[in-house]
């Protein structure tokens, strides 16, 4: 009952912060910035005031679909953040120029995120099966729960390695932002307070995944001691 009830409040509040924070970019959305600069637009002069000339931005088709791909090495931004010349779209675009920025200076903690995406998208495909034919032969086979707790572990490590990568990229957009003169002393704290519910779903997803590879454990040790 115990696990219910700790599930049941992960995603309320995973709700919560999705809610305050649709809420918070629909409000900053109807506010510009400085010169009226798209988020195309900002991201093209922090890439240049950051030296990175050789990472392209482009638009990208749908609704929240805004990441750095470095292994292409392009800024995609959604349609809405692209040609939008709001806060709102300034501040995504900051911050997906921030990866690019942590990528240029080899920051650490990207690095050990992009050394662990290729064996977390393998794990992530098949690590649910095995936690679950993990709990239908728990007594005959208690090893195949292991391995799944071993796999999902790895996820979980992925999601807290994210939380230093994404807060370190709105720290490095905030920073710009204001020296660039993008915002003002009006509209800097709408930026920084739309980053700030964004980065707040990294931390709820983190502890989530944590929660439940401690329930896979506890399962485990449970059948251990039986």
């Amino acid at each position: 009952m115990l696990i219910w009830i700790i599930f049941g409040v992960f995603m309320l509040l995973s709700w919560w912060v999705g809610h305050t924070l649709k809420r918070k970019f629909k409000t900053y959305s109807g506010i510009r910035v400085n010169g009226n600069l798209t988020g195309g637009e900002v991201a093209e002069k922090m890439l240049r005031d950051n030296g990175i000339y050789d990472v392209k931005v482009v638009s990208t088709p749908g609704e929240l679909t805004d990441h750095y791909n470095p292994l292409k090495k392009t800024v995609n931004l959604s349609q809405s953040v692209y040609g939008s010349s709001s806060v709102a779209a300034a501040a995504v675009a900051a911050h997906e120029c921030g990866h690019a920025v942590q990528h240029a200076k080899a920051y650490m903690w990207l690095e050990m995120r992009s050394a662990l995406v290729p064996v977390v998208s393998f794990s992530s495909k098949i690590v649910q099966w095995i936690l679950l034919a993990g709990i239908l032969l728990l007594q005959a086979f208690p090893q195949l729960l292991l391995i799944g707790i071993i796999l999902f572990a790895l996820t979980t490590l992925f999601a807290f390695i994210t939380l230093p990568v994404e807060i370190d990229a709105s720290r490095r957009a905030l920073a710009w932002l204001n020296t660039g003169n993008i915002t003002t002393q009006e509209t800097h704290p709408k930026a920084q307070d739309a980053l700030k519910w964004a980065a707040y779903t990294y931390v709820v997803a983190a502890l989530a995944s944590l929660a439940t590879l401690l329930y896979y454990i506890m399962i485990f040790m449970g059948a251990r001691r039986d």
